[in-house]
């Protein structure tokens, strides 16, 4: 089980920093802050290029500490976050990428949200630590919880905004 967990955590940590450095620089073919600022605004986040570099500083850190397995309930917490606003933010195109729907981000949003409940495994720094005790599930709960109460508010702010630009139907 231990060594399905490290490649669970180096997987989808490492796909996530990859798509925060898409966010962040424009590394891996992605847009960099401005670009994906405007996606962004388009989406209701506003200020876009802010929203944009929150969303990627947020993927950057859940990344790193699921790739290090250390304070796993955290990073869970940040992934499922930012995954809950990104897979609300597609939901309108349906589920498959394919169509820019949520798939993606619910693929790293459940990922994440496993890791909170099983923990990183033996094979981690919260192990090497003696951290083990920040695992089962009351911390998957409370990880999970606490990702979506912060990625909701922000995707209803998100939808308000982008209703309010909408022309009035008459």
């Amino acid at each position: 089980m231990d060594v399905g967990l490290l490649l669970l955590r180096l997987l989808i940590g490492a796909l996530l920093a990859g798509h925060a450095l898409q966010k962040l620089t424009g590394s891996f073919g992605g847009a960099g802050p401005t670009r994906t600022g405007a996606l962004f605004a388009s989406w209701g986040h506003r200020p876009g290029v802010a929203m944009a570099v929150v969303a990627g500083m947020s993927e950057a850190v859940g990344a790193t500490l699921l790739v290090l397995g250390l304070g796993t309930p955290l990073a869970s917490a940040a992934v499922v976050g930012t995954m809950t606003v990104a897979a609300l933010a597609l939901a309108n195109n349906g589920l498959w990428a394919v169509r820019g729907g949520s798939e993606v981000p619910l693929l790293y949003g459940i990922a994440a949200a496993a890791l909170g409940f099983t923990g990183p495994g033996d094979w981690s720094l919260d192990a090497a630590l003696g951290l083990t005790g920040f695992s089962g599930p009351a911390w998957g709960a409370l990880a999970l919880a606490l990702g979506l109460l912060a990625g909701l508010p922000v995707a209803a702010r998100a939808h308000r905004l982008r209703r309010a630009d909408l022309p009035s139907p008459i």
